[in-house]
């Protein structure tokens, strides 16, 4: 999805994208002004600013929620 950044602040547990970086991430913190973002399969956390972030469309963020599943069945064995 491209356009404006939300005007609002997201909260904790949804999926944005990082204008910034072209990157989606699930919100996991806001701290310091600045909003912490871990890929929907799992990795390494990036923070954005508030106003590089939108909201994702229905199957982007459907398509992060299964890479997150996916990743947990693979470590349950």
């Amino acid at each position: 999805m491209t356009g404006k950044p939300s005007a609002t602040i997201p909260e904790v547990g949804t999926m944005v994208r990082d204008l910034s970086r072209d990157k989606v991430g699930r919100v996991m913190a806001h701290l310091y002004g600045a909003i912490w973002l871990r890929p929907p399969g799992g990795g390494q956390e990036w923070t954005a600013r508030p106003e590089d972030i939108t909201p994702v469309t229905a199957s982007e963020s459907l398509r992060g929620r299964v890479a997150e599943l996916n990743r947990r069945a693979r470590n349950v064995f």
